[in-house]
């Protein structure tokens, strides 16, 4: 009876935790953290797979959008957050259906090598230099991002670097370029990390930094940093959707990329973004109408 009865709490015990281990693959399928491989190819037709950048992750819109896009459609959004440029890889390799990214040139390569279609203007916030409250490098007396961002170098003030390929890095060179600095030495810290993540790191380095105004509001509370530069066109920061060319992956859930497109685009869901605040800030801007020029920049 006894060994019974420990075959029948043994067989019992897996069960349970056979059960346990699938409800938390099913509750951990909505979202993949930075790096991980977007996963299968066949495209289930209830699900979207979109590729977008950790700032549009970190500054909690998707959380805001995608319940209400679910309840419209009936379709799951697996979010992939990654870099702008790991992204456009993803999709280029035919592991997503949609991506949601801000780097307008890399953006434009992408649809003109035939790997994205459909591209649509959704949003726009912008840059912002933050470092620490004592400003060692007097950037908040300058007059530009480039002024800055000299200043920066001059002092060999700690600055963090994404160096992830994203949009906001490759708006980082692009600034570091027009101001006429190679930025290298111990000052310049090269991280490799998302956008919540380098922020973590700048705020226990007490470094300056290039981030985007949502993902900077978002963790307000959370960090020392201050904003210490903002304003310019140069720091504009567009934000892009684009489907993945379904004639390239035969696989790809283009319907549900499509339908997910004309959400973001319409006037629902362009009031919802621009509604979309917080402690009372607006994270994001959106474009006049639906059909708005595709943004510009670098």
């Amino acid at each position: 009876m006894s060994v019974l009865w420990n075959h029948n709490v043994s067989v019992a015990v897996r069960n349970c935790l056979a059960a346990l281990g699938c409800v938390l693959i099913a509750a951990g399928c909505e979202r993949s953290p930075s790096g991980d491989s977007a996963g299968a190819r066949g495209a289930k037709p209830g699900v979207l797979r979109l590729a977008t950048t950790t700032s549009t992750e970190n500054s909690g819109l998707l959380d805001h959008l995608l319940p209400v896009f679910q309840q419209r459609t009936g379709i799951r959004v697996h979010v992939l957050s990654m870099g702008t440029g790991k992204a456009l890889q993803t999709a280029r390799r035919g592991d997503c259906d949609v991506v949601l990214v801000h780097a307008p040139a890399a953006e434009k390569a992408f649809v003109e090598e035939g790997y994205g279609v459909s591209r649509r203007a959704v949003m726009y916030n912008d840059f912002v230099i933050l470092g620490p409250p004592a400003d060692p490098a007097s950037v908040r007396g300058s007059t530009d991002a480039s002024e800055a961002l000299r200043r920066i170098a001059h002092a060999r003030a700690a600055f963090v670097s994404r160096d992830d390929e994203s949009g906001t890095h490759k708006k980082e060179k692009a600034l570091w370029g027009a101001a006429g600095v190679r930025p290298e030495g111990g000052w310049y810290l090269r991280v490799g990390q998302g956008m919540g993540a380098s922020l973590t790191i700048a705020n226990q380095k007490l470094a300056y930094i290039l981030a985007d105004r949502g993902t900077f509001l978002a963790f307000a509370g959370k960090i020392g940093l201050e904003l210490v530069f903002e304003g310019g066109e140069e720091l504009r920061n567009p934000y892009s959707v684009i489907a993945a060319n379904p004639e390239r992956f035969g696989h790809l859930n283009h319907q549900a990329a499509t339908k997910f497109i004309d959400f973001l685009t319409s006037a629902e869901g362009r009031r919802r973004i621009a509604e979309y605040r917080v402690n009372g800030q607006p994270l994001f801007h959106v474009y006049g109408s639906a059909t708005a020029g595709q943004p510009g920049g670098n």
